[in-house]
């Protein structure tokens, strides 16, 4: 083979490389393009308990991703987070937590996240919070912060968190966004008006709750109870009764004539036991779903579900 015939046939091979990178390259494009038209990577918004993210989650619907980092059945007061969850926190376009002290072991990753420039947005300090004392309960002065045993104030939330997200995370459609949480104040609102149907059962001297500890200081604002006490003092799981919590606890019971303790589901009913003793039996122990939601399936798997069976064990509870 002559030396010009072989220059000719590498230049024809180098000419077919080019050629075939030229189509790859090509090709990516036109992937890349179609993934950006589909829409891409998802904004992100990561919300702390499981009951502001199903909240969440019916406002944003498809417009981002939502991440929640409470697990079903979880007690707010004492879960936590995961190095991989951290790091999700401070990713996040928003960060949407409930606040006023609930997730104690989680805020300080939240604040983490905001010094590094997310956008967060804390719940319960926007909905005009309640102070134990207000209430009857104790830790006096401190600020409560179930809120969502109040629909009213989750209409008022739903409105807030639509806000923010429409402010912080890029890429949502403004729109829909609004549509999503006008459609579910509408549920909420069926949801107000048909809890105060309900609690119209009960006899006025009979709206006295007894609690495992203090959660329900929001909806005795809204629908006319009365706090008798908790079993656990103050509004955190994490806190022990002495003995003369206990003993403070069941006067008040004899005076109200309590025979019945609220006690959460997430929690062992053990301490509110402790009172059938004091009390010299008769006491009754009905479980409620009220600071967090349950598994798919579980009676209590959304926020509207949770409120509904709350208020069913509640009515028959006082009523019966």
């Amino acid at each position: 083979m002559s030396a010009g015939r072989a220059k000719r046939r590498v230049r024809v091979a180098v000419a077919r490389v080019r050629g075939l990178l030229m189509t790859l390259v090509a090709m990516a494009v036109v992937i890349g393009a179609g993934a950006c038209a589909g829409g891409g990577e998802q904004p992100r918004i990561v919300v702390t308990t499981n009951i502001l993210g199903d909240i969440t989650r019916q406002i944003v619907g498809a417009e981002a991703e939502v991440t929640v980092l409470m697990k079903p059945n979880a007690d707010p007061h004492s879960f936590g987070v995961s190095a991989v969850q951290a790091a999700e926190l401070e990713r996040a376009d928003l960060v949407v937590f409930n606040g006023l002290g609930l997730e104690e072991n989680v805020l300080r990753h939240v604040a983490a996240a905001r010094e590094s420039g997310v956008a967060t947005f804390e719940v319960g300090r926007s909905v005009d919070p309640l102070t134990f004392g207000a209430t009857g309960d104790g830790g006096a002065g401190e600020p409560d912060p179930h809120f969502w045993t109040d629909p009213d104030r989750v209409r008022t939330a739903t409105g807030l968190i639509a806000d923010q997200v429409i402010e912080h995370v890029d890429g949502v459609d403004g729109t829909a966004i609004r549509a999503n949480a006008d459609r579910y104040d509408r549920s909420l609102a069926d949801l107000a008006t048909w809890m105060t149907a309900s609690f119209d059962r009960i006899p006025e001297d009979r709206r006295a709750l007894v609690t495992n500890h203090h959660v329900f200081g929001y909806l005795a604002d809204r629908f006319g109870f009365r706090v008798i006490g908790a079993v656990v003092p103050g509004g955190t799981t994490l806190a022990s009764p002495s003995s003369a919590d206990l003993r403070s606890l069941t006067l008040a019971m004899e005076e109200a004539g309590v025979r019945t303790v609220f006690a959460d589901s997430s929690q062992p009913t053990r301490l509110a036991e402790v009172l059938d003793g004091e009390l010299g039996g008769g006491v009754r122990v009905i479980e409620l779903y009220s600071e967090s939601l349950t598994a798919e399936g579980g009676g209590a798997d959304s926020y509207l579900r949770m409120m509904r069976a709350n208020t069913t064990a509640m009515t028959d509870g006082l009523t019966g």
